[in-house]
């Protein structure tokens, strides 16, 4: 059987009996685990955003064989998402159904193997991978310094910045499906596109190989420098915000201007609704001023959108992932 096959399968039954470790009062019968398992947890802490509601369980396990045995024992049709660093994401106010899960320190491993692979857990950061290749005098890899969040999230959605993607570089991944089940799956079973891979929802990427190749620490770490200086002249980086709003459309149908470029022309740079903002020093980032409802903020990007298919004719598409109940 293959994993596309696993991954249509529903998910099991409840395993074990009784709550396990539920820390906030969930009535829901829930599989027993070892690691942390919160009932109506708060998100908003957890996103870049600062807003949103809460998920109804809120999982983060203690290791491999924790996260797989809750997988298999949720009851059947239990929704499930992994969250890493919480950028790139709107948690609507309404708050998240069913399981959300949180990878931690156990997940976060960074290693580096012969033949310049890298191998790293699903929780680690972009910026601990690239620190970790170049302290190896492993090239190739400095572009995720400037990928704000987590291995699990930009294999997931083929992360990029800086003329390179994760598929220029990945080699596998181990996924935990739905159901439990952990596969490995080559790149070239990915399908990967522009910020987009075939894996279905629900499924966790909890590790990863990267192929590099030699370089030399200072060049590299210099390269790491750059990517950091450009990213702080360029972005709010400071504020609460979500990263790049919208995917580059196909410069073809743009007449080879980025996303940032249609929203200006659109009369959108500092548009406001509620507490949400369009950014000024770059107006593909929306942030949230200070109190902003997720609401605010994902109506002021269909603003955007719309006034940009108004003004250009040019349908942007969210990069953002929305999540959640309205």
């Amino acid at each position: 059987m293959n994993w596309m096959m696993q991954a249509g399968e529903s998910t099991r039954g409840l395993n074990a009996p009784g709550s396990g470790s539920v820390a906030g009062g969930g009535q829901e019968q829930m599989p027993a685990v070892r690691g942390r398992l919160s009932a109506n947890a708060p998100l908003d802490k957890l996103v870049w955003f600062k807003s949103g509601g809460p998920a109804d369980f809120l999982f983060e396990p203690a290791d491999l064989d924790d996260l797989t045995s809750f997988l298999g024992g949720l009851p059947e049709g239990t929704p499930v998402m992994a969250i890493g660093l919480g950028s790139n994401l709107i948690i609507r106010d309404g708050g998240v159904p069913g399981v959300v899960v949180r990878l931690g320190k156990a997940f976060a491993s960074v290693e580096v193997r012969r033949d310049c692979v890298v191998e790293c857990g699903g929780g680690a950061p972009g910026i601990l991978v690239a620190s970790s290749a170049r302290d190896a005098g492993i090239a190739g890899l400095e572009f995720l310094r400037g990928i704000p969040g987590t291995v699990g999230g930009f294999v997931r959605m083929n992360g990029g910045a800086y003329g390179r993607e994760v598929a220029d570089i990945l080699i596998d991944c181990d996924v935990v499906l739905p159901g439990g089940n952990c596969v490995n799956i080559p790149v070239g079973d990915l399908d990967y596109t522009y910020r987009h891979s075939r894996l279905p929802d629900g499924a966790i990427v909890v590790a990863a190989r990267f192929q590099g190749v030699p370089g030399d620490p200072a060049v590299i770490g210099a390269e790491m420098d750059r990517i950091a200086a450009e990213r702080e002249a360029s972005q709010p980086l400071r504020s609460k915000t979500g990263g790049s709003t919208f995917k580059n459309p196909e410069l073809t149908k743009s007449g080879g201007k980025k996303a940032w470029q249609l929203v200006d022309e659109a009369g959108c740079r500092g548009l406001t609704m509620g507490g949400a903002q369009v950014s000024e020093k770059h107006c593909n980032f929306l942030i949230n001023t200070g109190e902003a409802s997720s609401a605010d903020i994902e109506g002021l990007g269909e603003e955007v959108r719309r006034r940009v298919a108004q003004t250009t004719g040019v349908a942007l598409e969210w990069e953002i992932k929305r999540v959640g109940r309205p």
